[in-house]
Order: C-alpha cells, then structure tokens, then sequence
C-alpha cells in the first residue's frame, strides 16, 4: 500500500540569496551563545564511555527514534554509532533516561549544536556524520534554521572527516552543498538516492510515497 507524504512546497524555489552572507560571517566570527546546559550534563555521562570505545566512531546526528542509529549499527559492525536527538518523546524507548547503549549503538538526547561544538571542543572526530532528513524549514525566512544557515556550520564541519546529508527536498541539499564547498571541504554531486532497505523511518515514508530522495556526500573518501 503507497504511503501518502506532502511534498515540500516553498515560495524559495532558488539558492537563498542571503547564504553566502551568512556562511562567510559565521566563519569569520565565533558563535557566542551559551551551551545548551542540559546537554553539557549529557555530555559529560558520554566522556567517559567515549574514552572506551576502540573502534572507529560515525555519528548519527538528528537520529529521531534512535531507528537509523541501530539501522547504521548494524551495516557497520565495526564502528561505534553515536546518535543524537534532543527529544525525550522520540528517544523514550532507547534512551529512557537519556544515554542507552545497544549492541555498537550509543543513544544520547542532547541539542545537536551544543552537542557539535562541545564535542569539536573536546577533540573528538567521527569517521562520518549522517544527517538524515534533517528538519527542511522551507520558509525564506527560516534560512537561519537550516543547518548550513546557522551559526554552528564552519563547526559541524569538524566534526567528521564526511558527511552525508539525506533529504527529499533537493534545494535544502543544493544549498548544504554549495556552503560546504565555500568552506573548502570536497563536495559530491548532488544524487538522487536509489533505495533498497530504507535507513530511517522518514527515508521509508517518503520513498513509499514515490518522492524523489536527494543526497550529498562531504569530505575525503
């Protein structure tokens, strides 16, 4: 049975004119806003696990439910999955308490930007970050809110040496790309994703509901 999921629609049907103004400033000047507190708190409980963990580390960031976390646990056997969601709802079954580990699979509930800039801070760089269908915004006026708009960009850049970014809207994906490559990193072109086993329950969603699904490729392979 097809699923049924809207398409996004946006009145911004080109690169937002204001990207490359943004990505310049917040490269030129360091984010100041306060941690986020309760993800120091969490934080500081995934320290001393982190200093134990003897394979390789990809981070699942924006992981909802957890779901992609084990999804991604499972094709990569050898590495550690880190996933990260600040949402208690989303994560209640995997990380009831807020850090729950799964086989190769660890589960925080933390904000995303504190938990970048506090994890560049502490030296730390995944192999790759995955950010799978992350929150689109597609209001002009939400540029800032995308991440490639905000604030933490140059430093979500640090956090692994590639990324992968999944979404079924191609300008949120064109615009990811087009701002990484201002900060000099190496940029795939944009695809189209052929999919054969879904790795989030959106992926599924989107892919039943016969939307074209975009993705781009970040770093040195």
């Amino acid at each position: 049975m097809r699923a049924h999921s809207k398409l996004i629609t946006s009145a911004q049907q080109m690169i937002h004119p204001q990207l490359s103004a943004r990505v310049l400033k917040h490269l030129r000047h360091d984010w100041q806003q306060p941690l986020h507190r309760a993800t120091v708190t969490q934080f500081q409980r995934l320290l001393p696990i982190l200093r134990t963990l003897d394979r390789p580390l990809l981070l699942d960031s924006g992981c909802g439910t957890g779901a992609s976390t084990l999804t991604l646990a499972n094709l990569h056997p050898g590495h550690w999955l880190i996933g990260v969601d600040q949402s208690a709802l989303r994560l209640r079954r995997l990380a009831a308490d807020g850090l729950g580990v799964h086989g190769n699979a660890i589960l925080l509930r933390a904000e995303l930007s504190s938990f970048w800039r506090l994890w560049v801070a502490a030296g730390w760089r995944a192999e790759k970050n995955y950010l799978l269908y992350p929150n689109p915004w597609p209001k002009a006026a939400q540029i800032g809110r995308r991440w490639h708009g905000h604030p933490v960009f140059p430093l979500l850049l640090q956090t692994a040496a590639q990324f992968e970014l999944r979404s079924n809207w191609r300008l949120y994906v064109d615009e990811f790309a087009l701002a990484a490559s201002w900060l000099g990193a190496p940029v795939d072109a944009v695809a189209a994703v052929m999919i054969d086993a879904p790795l989030t329950p959106f992926e599924r969603k989107y892919h039943d509901s016969g939307q074209t699904l975009w993705r781009v490729r970040i770093g040195a392979n």
